[in-house]
């Protein structure tokens, strides 16, 4: 009797659990379209300012780094947290990437919305690559960019980077 239920309460257990996972699967698959960008020329100047940032990134252009970044920047770090001074992120950079890590985009990761009357915030995945240990695997990770638009220069305000 006592393994009777038991058995019947795990293959009850059981079919909720599927019935669960199956109503989640379906509510997840509606949520997550295929993304296509609303405004095609904004896709297109975001991708290529992220190419043009991550460039002097790459090649350790600190002059060009901070010519694309805002005065009133905001970097917040998964692990090392906020930071707001421009002159900070860019000695980091200096200290801990150049020469060290390289950044590459995950292709077609990215996704571009329009914030009306600002510029424009940038979400996709990336990868680094510490230069210093080849063999190191690179995972992707997540990063926010948000574009500011100062007639027609854009800059980077705030940047969200996930590890």
């Amino acid at each position: 009797m006592r393994y009777n239920f038991i058995l019947i309460f795990s293959i009850a257990l059981i079919s909720v659990y599927h019935s669960t996972s199956s109503a989640q699967k379906v509510a997840n698959d509606s949520l997550m379209k295929e993304y296509v960008p609303s405004d095609k020329e904004l896709y297109a100047t975001i991708v290529s300012m992220d190419k043009e940032y991550f460039d002097a990134y790459n090649q350790c252009d600190l002059e060009k780094q901070a010519f694309l970044y805002s005065d009133n920047l905001e970097f917040f770090h998964d692990k090392g947290g906020l930071t707001t001074s421009k002159q900070e992120v860019l000695d980091a950079i200096s200290k801990n990437i150049c020469g060290k890590v390289t950044r590459e985009l995950v292709e077609n990761s990215i996704e571009v919305y329009p914030i009306h009357n600002y510029g424009a915030v940038e979400i996709g995945y990336h990868k680094f690559y510490n230069n210093q240990e080849p063999e190191a695997i690179a995972s992707p990770s997540k990063f926010i960019i948000v574009w500011h638009n100062d007639n027609g220069s854009w800059k980077l305000s705030k940047v969200i980077s996930l590890h």
